[in-house]
């Protein structure tokens, strides 16, 4: 193949949602040379172009807040230039434990948070290849050398010392013959939503978030309540697939909304990427499970709480984001091996970025030790994180004492 043009970097991040985001930052603040690669023209992922704008629980339920470090910093960083819906309690920082059952969580504005991560990065020296997608890696003994790269301008060969797989589908994963799981999507698709009384009601309140709401087409939720009976679940890593799947979702919501006073309401947004949750995913050194709730992980890299239920914890060990024998590849956000309820736990925003964090900051020290990213030594790294104000394992006086319940939060 003839190349357009050749790079080389130290760290090469594909995929532009929040986890690939945190690891390019964390990377880059550790001194490293990173380039970041991604397929749409705005940063975010689901966060953003998907239209999840939408930080979920990041506490136990109780007042502890347990999602902390750059989750806690893209939190803030979302809400700074636009709207927020921070509860009142989480106002003024931690309640404590037994001081509120409210959740700490907030939406925002998708578009701003965009921006904000474009300056982010920028502000940090990355480099950012945008409208670029990967199409293959060159591989030899478990080692990648490069990525192909494919835009506008043709074909680019990519070298780096350590890669990142942020594509939320583990493209370079797939491309780089590590083992995936596949896996398929409930049907669901929502767009943004406005009419002339929702204008007034966010004028009479001075509230901007009030403006808009999701409107759905297909509107099952993560245990699959409302998939439609007898259709099967969407692939998101088939190209035929994907497009009948936005086909039907756009002309479901259209028959939706094609009787309505074409002067008194608008379709404000539609998702620029499939809003798939679980395509494909890292076959990791372990596989988070359900059951894996309140469990300790000596290589644990984060403590996260259930984005559905009330005082579930969970630690998502470092080797669900690798794969011995593939030693400068390591993956982040929904690609993380984990399967069932668990890869739902994993996937969403503050795990995504915390995970992103650990990837950034694991590469930076696996270069710097000259080692394979399956050797980086787990202790230094959680020590890295920790000072960076990560929980990596969460206190036992958590733990409920019944840790049979399942009280859900009504999390779609």
């Amino acid at each position: 193949m003839n190349y357009v043009k050749s790079m080389k970097y130290e760290v090469a991040v594909a995929g532009g949602g929040v986890a690939g985001v945190a690891a390019a930052v964390e990377a880059a603040r550790a001194g490293k040379r990173v380039l970041l690669v991604e397929k749409s023209i705005q940063l975010g992922g689901l966060a953003t172009i998907g239209l999840v704008n939408y930080f979920v629980p990041m506490c136990n339920g109780r007042g502890v807040q347990i999602s902390k470090g750059m989750a806690d910093e893209f939190l803030r960083l979302s809400i700074q230039y636009g709207y927020d819906t921070v509860p009142a309690d989480w106002k003024n920082g931690e309640p404590g434990s037994g001081n509120t059952t409210q959740r700490l969580v907030s939406c925002y504005s998708a578009p701003i948070f965009s921006l904000v991560l474009c300056k982010l990065l920028k502000d940090h020296g990355i480099d950012i290849l945008f409208d670029t997608i990967v199409t293959d890696a060159k591989v030899k003994n478990g080692h990648i050398s490069g990525i192909v790269l494919f835009n506008k301008s043709g074909y680019t060969f990519c070298e780096a010392d350590m890669f990142i797989d942020a594509t939320g589908d583990a493209d370079i994963l797939h491309y780089a013959g590590v083992p995936t799981v596949t896996a398929g999507n409930y049907h669901t698709y929502n767009g943004y939503y406005t009419d002339l009384e929702r204008c007034k009601n966010a004028v009479e309140q001075q509230d901007i978030a009030l403006l808009v709401r999701d409107i759905f087409a297909g509107s099952a939720n993560s245990y699959g309540t409302r998939h439609p009976e007898g259709m099967p679940l969407w692939d998101g890593t088939d190209g035929d697939s994907i497009t009948q799947y936005v086909v039907t979702n756009q002309l479901e919501l259209f028959d939706k909304i094609k009787d309505g006073d074409r002067k008194t309401r608008d379709i404000t947004g539609l998702p620029s990427m499939c809003q798939f949750r679980t395509t494909r995913r890292i076959d990791g050194d372990y596989t988070l499970k359900e059951e894996d709730a309140y469990r300790h992980f000596e290589d644990s890299v984060c403590a996260v709480s259930d984005c559905d239920r009330r005082d579930f914890l969970y630690e998502i060990p470092y080797r669900t984001m690798v794969r011995h024998g593939f030693g400068n590849v390591i993956t982040v956000g929904r690609c993380v091996s984990a399967e069932g309820y668990a890869w739902t736990v994993a996937r969403v925003i503050p795990p995504a970025i915390l995970t992103g964090q650990a990837a950034g900051a694991a590469v930076a020290m696996a270069i710097d030790a000259t080692c394979a990213i399956t050797d980086v030594d787990v202790k230094a790294l959680q020590a890295k994180l920790e000072s960076e104000n990560v929980m990596i394992h969460f206190d036992d006086s958590l733990i409920p004492a019944d840790t049979t319940c399942s009280e859900r939060m009504g999390i779609e």
